[in-house]
């Protein structure tokens, strides 16, 4: 597999995640919204269960706009670009960890690897973010190397 077709399987993958994360949320929110109704009418002015519900289902509101806006981050990844430095949609290679610089999504297993969706907003991006194949950087104390860049 090159490393055209390595980067768009990966993204794929965050893809398919960032959009399970949405479908879960609109349940959530479905089903708050379902048993807000089913319990009726306030019983009184203080009825602090049926705000309970209703608060819960504006919570994963919120949660649902966050995760549509970083979904539509990450449709802004051209995936058959090449990077020659780190940058926003490149995948990093260093001699500690494996990163996809994408949106925050954690730990992603492929190819047998362990890689890790990073955003732009974590300070660790600022630590390697220009940077090219061999150059060197310190975060958090420890000394790493750029390995790869694509």
């Amino acid at each position: 597999m090159d490393k055209s077709e390595f980067k768009e399987n990966l993204y794929s993958i965050c893809f398919a995640r960032q959009n399970e994360m949405i479908m879960h949320l609109k349940e959530l929110i479905a089903d708050a919204q379902q048993m807000a109704n089913e319990y009726g009418q306030p019983k009184d002015r203080y009825d602090s269960y049926r705000m309970q519900l209703l608060r819960k289902r504006d919570m994963y509101g919120q949660q649902l706009e966050k995760a549509m806006a970083e979904l539509d981050v990450l449709k802004k990844i051209d995936v058959t670009r090449k990077s020659k430095e780190v940058e926003f949609g490149s995948v990093v290679i260093t001699n500690d960890q494996k990163l996809f610089i994408s949106i925050s999504l954690g730990k992603i297993e492929f190819e047998k690897e362990v890689y890790y969706a990073v955003s732009v907003k974590v300070p660790f991006y600022d630590a390697i973010k220009g940077k090219k194949k061999g150059a060197d950087f310190v975060f958090n104390g420890k000394q790493n190397q750029i390995v790869e860049v694509f």
